[in-house]
């Protein structure tokens, strides 16, 4: 499979049947992405909170490439009223078989809230997710704070890599981001979620220093890891 880092929490996973899956399609307003939401490509759209910054194109693209929709059931039920016809909704703890693979939902520690004609919508709890598929295990974990039960996803999964945020204010900073790859045990580790304001403005090489030699990878924006 290949992952590509689309600048903030953006993530491509293209897999060797052809499928696509897109995380938290932020393209319309991202300073620093490298995609234009109405070239995207995806069969799977995942989502891992109700902030616009996650949220994003994800009706559009869907709506554009016939694809489904995979989030928290608030999510799902708000993508459905905007127009998106094909969704799957899940809830924190709960695990299904795609098509592509099995995908893990488990919990994160912020908040998640959509803000439309000056009412903010509740859309349920954030969420990580933790991807099986062709024989490789994928984590990406939204927005969150650094938390002790990561250590039970580093007990039942042999993570091959972590997407972790790293902006601070808003999530985890680098140093704690380092603290969190370690209960995970991930064998490498992409920061994300970082430098697209400057609210968010880090330095990744905190993260690359405070962890073994070879374990961070900090992508730059468009770049792919083969796995």
């Amino acid at each position: 499979m290949k992952l590509t880092y689309h600048g903030h929490s953006v993530v491509a996973i293209d897999l060797n049947d052809g499928q696509t899956l897109l995380f938290d399609p932020f393209i319309t307003g991202n300073p620093v992405t490298d995609l234009k939401a109405d070239e995207v490509k995806a069969d799977w759209i995942l989502i891992t909170h109700g902030h616009d910054d996650h949220v994003g194109d994800m009706v559009p693209i869907a709506q554009r490439n016939d694809a489904t929709i995979i989030s928290i059931v608030e999510v799902a039920a708000f993508a459905r009223k905007e127009g998106a016809t094909k969704t799957h909704g899940m809830n924190i703890g709960g695990k299904y078989d795609f098509p592509f693979g099995r995908v893990k939902m488990v919990h994160a520690q912020h908040s998640s809230g959509y803000e439309k004609d000056g009412q903010m919508i509740y859309m349920g709890e954030p969420a990580g997710f933790i991807l099986q598929a062709e024989g490789k295990t994928i984590y990406h974990a939204g927005d969150t704070s650094n938390f002790g039960d990561m250590a039970l996803f580093g007990e039942a999964y042999a993570i091959d890599v972590a997407f972790l945020p790293i902006g601070d204010n808003f999530t985890m900073g680098p140093l704690e981001a380092a603290s969190a790859a370690k209960r995970l045990k991930a064998k490498q580790v992409v920061p994300i979620h970082y430098n697209t304001f400057p609210l968010i403005k880090q330095d990744p090489q905190e993260l690359v220093d405070a962890l073994p030699a070879g374990v961070v990878k900090v992508m730059a924006v468009g770049e792919s890891l083969e796995l």
